[in-house]
């Protein structure tokens, strides 16, 4: 592959804004350990914090990577590399790639062949799949141990002193676990780098934070004795996902299935909507679609929808993650969602599902004879006079829906939170 251009380089910046910043980096002194071959360029360069960010670029593809926490593909950390690359300046032309590219290219190769062994119907290497579980596990096993001994540091020093540490202090560690295959951990620590500082009750998020992490990295050097559902639960939080070829054609629940209701959440690098779903016998499970910047979601579907459909689940516990493995008809719409339980009981529901996952944040409820209070940022209060704290609440269109009477409303309880999702007004689903 030819050296690019600065002007491919220039145009492949997500905007100017990054490029701006790219054109800062763009000299040799932050960059160290940097090469290039017919494939890749790689380097790695000096931030604010200790560690230097890892900086991957395949250049026949493209596709870019990068430690860094932006959410913006290129980064400008990755813009930089090409700019001092198209002039010649820096990442060495023939020099043996650096371990972390290597890495890279190796987990982008893996994942083409697979992907050509499954449209081809070629059966998978085991011996080959034995060698990349057993290197992948080695890599998790050490990350896991290197974040546990971060744990005991955060535990000594006091959660103040988290506090005031510096976003490249939080950074670092996430870094650190994406280098050890943990990207769902990885992301948990990069949000609360922010969250300790936004929110007013950031001592009580970060203390049941840092014992959630705590007790994973204990279910891990476990994992062996855990059950299937239990370490599939395991997997999702640590962000060792499942293929959906590995899910497809093992189960097939038909339908009609009630749509509950959606959320949609953007942290600027990734999309994911999120859509609940009840079978006519009570199973409630939920579909999970992802885009990455300037990719499209699935069109989401109708609150209150009735669709003639069939899923099937991954593993792990109930709710259950699922997937569509037919067409998705459309059968009309509901005149309700059912029967809404009280605020107590839905907290007794998430008591229970939390202990048979620690790792759920979020829970799916439905409530009835709830009203709305716009006290503070929200609440909402059932006819047993006990409330709950809203989030991400449109509170005046829930107003207005509501008009002050009683109705049923089905969310998402999340750290003592409700988040509404659909709200029942005159035997009609509605999204507030």
């Amino acid at each position: 592959m030819g050296r690019w251009s600065e002007e491919r380089v220039i145009s492949a910046a997500p905007d100017s804004s990054s490029l701006a910043a790219a054109r800062k980096l763009a000299h040799p002194g932050p960059w160290s350990e940097s090469g290039s071959n017919d494939v890749l360029v790689w380097g790695k360069c000096q931030g604010s914090g200790k560690t230097p960010y890892q900086v991957s670029v395949d250049v026949v593809a493209p596709a870019y990577r990068c430690s860094c926490p932006s959410r913006k593909f290129p980064c400008k950390h990755a813009l930089a590399l090409l700019l001092l690359w198209a002039r010649g300046e820096a990442a060495e032309a023939g020099a043996e790639a650096a371990g972390f590219a290597q890495e890279w290219a190796a987990q982008r190769a893996d994942r083409a062949t697979a992907k050509e062994q499954r449209q081809s119907g070629q059966p998978a290497d085991p011996e080959a799949q034995a060698k990349r579980l057993a290197a992948r596990l080695a890599l998790m096993d050490a990350g896991i141990a290197d974040f546990s001994r971060w744990l005991t540091d955060v535990a000594r020093t006091g959660l103040a002193a988290a506090r005031q540490q510096p976003y490249s202090w939080w950074d670092g560690v996430a870094a650190r676990l994406v280098d050890a295959q943990l990207p769902g951990l990885a992301e948990q620590v990069r949000e609360m780098a922010s969250e300790v500082n936004a929110r007013a009750d950031w001592a009580d998020h970060l203390l049941v934070n840092v014992g959630r992490w705590w007790a994973l990295t204990k279910a891990w050097s476990q994992r062996d004795s855990l059950a299937p559902g239990e370490f599939a639960d395991l997997r999702a939080a640590l962000g060792w996902a499942t293929a959906s070829s590995d899910v497809q054609g093992k189960e097939s629940l038909p339908g009609p299935w009630l749509v509950l209701g959606a959320h949609r959440s953007d942290d600027g690098r990734l999309q994911q909507q999120r859509t609940w779903l009840r079978s006519p016998e009570g199973t409630v499970v939920v579909v999970l679609d992802f885009a990455s910047q300037g990719q499209s979601l699935a069109t989401p579907q109708l609150a209150g929808a009735l669709l003639n459909t069939t899923v099937a689940r991954y593993p792990g516990s109930a709710p259950q993650r699922a997937m569509f493995t037919s067409p998705v008809e459309p059968q009309g719409t509901a005149a309700g969602l059912g029967d809404g339980g009280t605020i107590a009981t839905a907290l007794l529901q998430e008591s229970a599902a939390v202990a048979a996952s620690p790792w759920r944040i979020r829970h799916p409820v439905l409530l009835g004879n709830v009203t709305v209070s716009p006290e503070d940022a929200g609440w909402i209060l059932d006819g047993d006079g006990q409330a709950l704290p809203l989030l991400d609440a449109p509170l005046d269109s829930l107003l207005a829906l509501t008009g002050g009477h009683a109705v049923s409303m089905f969310g998402e309880l999340e750290d003592g939170h409700f988040r509404p999702l659909t709200v029942v007004v005159n035997e009609k689903v509605v999204t507030p």
